[in-house]
């Protein structure tokens, strides 16, 4: 018994730093590139991040046109980047099947884009981690002018 909540542990932790790596790994967005990190957290199971801004369930961002837009799943189950709205776009593996997996997007049409994620189950080894309130919708709007 106590083995595997030592296992439940280091897998939250094993989370925790990924999620504090991948946010500190984030510096100042250089001209043409922004990136998007996705963790798990206990209030609403998980959010996202702007260039190592707080983490929101919702988030607007400005870009400029010809912008590659990263997202990072640093979260304890997989993502898929889905677009909802807005000028037609290429995604590059937009199912991020582990953690630490990218998807991008090049921005390259002005106009208001929308995103969402579809949230799978929790990974195996994560345990079930602990969380509070309804699991959150995550909405990403990006205006590209």
């Amino acid at each position: 018994m106590k083995s595997k909540k030592r296992i439940r542990l280091a897998a939250a932790a094993l989370a925790v730093a990924a999620s504090a790596l991948a946010g500190s790994a984030i510096a100042a967005p250089t001209h043409g590139t922004a990136t998007v990190t996705i963790r798990h957290q206990v209030r609403g199971c998980h959010a996202w991040s702007y260039n190592g801004g707080s983490y929101k369930a919702s988030l607007a961002v400005h870009l400029v046109r010809g912008t590659t837009l990263t997202v990072v799943d640093s979260d304890v189950m997989p993502h898929k980047l889905v677009q909802t709205s807005g000028p037609s776009l290429r995604l590059t593996t937009p199912a991020m099947r582990h953690m630490s997996a990218t998807a991008h997007a090049r921005l390259v049409k002005a106009g208001v884009y929308r995103f969402t994620t579809k949230a799978g189950e929790d990974y195996k080894w994560a345990g079930m981690p602990k969380t509070t309130g309804e699991d959150n919708v995550l909405r990403l709007t990006v205006t590209v002018r």
